[in-house]
């Protein structure tokens, strides 16, 4: 049965508030709030009811190059140049603990699905898991050789996935801390990798430009797409599983469809590169961040209801078209629309949080706790 025709991606907010390039997104659970970091060292809460404040979390010393709220909300974690993570309350108070995670920049942060776990990845070239429950230190995984971009959580928790400029990617189990297999067909090096939703597959952008997805129990390439023209900076599936969108430095977010393997949308809305892109928790929204200091909000108009993409893929998708899918420019050159126009760009207020030295995070975790456990 064909699917449903739907009406094409839209663009619905456009917040500005970071003084730096945006480096990561991510909504909150029930899609009330957005998080956005940026190498201006400041971690963003963006609210989606119009007209409601944005706090501006002040606290990491370097740029924040990773935020990710919780499973359940209630908190978000963040990674920085300056070799720390932290975990804050999204609320008013902007509470925060904080703790050195790594020798190096931590590039990426990801709660378990539980809630339990957190994995940091680092450019000590580590990915190391933590209890989110003081922040205790698990374990580390050691074998990349460069710099780790990226770490993530399959669905189920009990498989990791690990990104590096060593041009790797690879698959570690949890229990038994070994690393089961690397897929080493990237031509440069792995910016980003995530898990389909079903966790039986696995997707990677790189900075050859392509985008390839494996299956994690047959670990075969299932398609491999080359549609940027530039490096591809990040990517996130939909929840249906049967979309992939793509963030680029050639300023594009693509918009694949994975039943048949094929590009659905290009999308312009950024100037300059796209370095993020996030479903929410539904896939009815998508967001993007970029190098132009943007966050961008845009309804997705995605059908979800027909069937399961690993079980009819096409290897080597989007090589050729009958017809070209549809290119949409929502840059404000292309539409004539000044950058303080009150519908493209809401007047937001933000209210900065200063970094608490005592609260109540801080209070239960215990600072000499923290001390004891991390410095070694």
């Amino acid at each position: 049965m064909a699917a449903p025709c739907l009406d094409d991606p839209s663009l619905e907010r456009n917040f500005r508030g970071h003084k730096d390039a945006v480096t990561s997104v991510d909504f909150s659970f029930n899609m009330k709030q957005l998080v956005s970091g940026s190498m201006d060292s400041c971690l963003m809460i963006w609210h989606m009811k119009p007209h409601m404040r944005a706090y501006r979390f002040v606290g990491h010393k370097d740029a924040v190059m990773c935020v990710q709220f919780s499973p359940s909300g209630h908190l978000v974690a963040s990674g920085s140049r300056d070799k720390t993570v932290r975990v804050w309350v999204p609320n008013l108070k902007g509470e925060s603990t904080v703790f050195r995670a790594h020798t190096g920049t931590v590039r990426s942060v990801h709660f378990s699905n539980d809630g339990q776990s957190l994995v940091t990845a680092s450019d000590d070239k580590t990915v190391k898991v933590w209890t989110v429950h003081r922040q205790k230190f698990l374990f580390s995984f050691s074998q990349h050789i460069n710099w780790v971009r990226c770490a993530k959580f399959s669905p189920d928790g009990r498989l990791i996935v690990s990104a590096s400029d060593d041009k790797t990617v690879k698959l570690w189990d949890k229990t038994s801390r070994e690393c089961v297999h690397s897929f080493c067909e990237h031509g440069g090096f792995v910016n980003y990798v995530d898990f389909h939703p079903s966790g039986t597959c696995i997707a990677a952008a790189g900075t050859d430009n392509t985008v390839k997805l494996w299956d994690v129990r047959t670990n075969r390439l299932l398609q491999h797409y080359q549609l940027h023209s530039a490096v591809v900076n990040a990517l996130s599936f939909h929840p249906s599983g049967n979309y992939l969108i793509t963030a680029s430095s050639d300023s594009t977010l693509k918009i694949l469809d994975l039943m048949e393997g094929r590009l659905l949308y290009t999308l312009h809305g950024h100037l300059g590169p796209a370095t993020c892109v996030a479903f929410s928790r539904s896939g009815e929204l998508f967001a993007s961040g970029g190098v132009d200091e943007q966050v961008m909000v845009w309804k997705s108009n995605l059908a979800t209801d027909y069937g399961d993409p690993l079980k009819n893929h096409r290897s080597g998708g989007a090589r050729g078209y009958a017809k070209s899918p549809p290119e949409m420019d929502f840059s404000e050159t292309s539409l004539g629309i000044k950058a303080q126009d009150p519908i493209r760009s809401p007047q937001t207020d933000v209210v900065t949080l200063p970094p608490t030295i005592t609260n109540t995070l801080e209070h239960i975790v215990g600072q000499l706790d923290v001390l004891t456990q991390f410095l070694y």
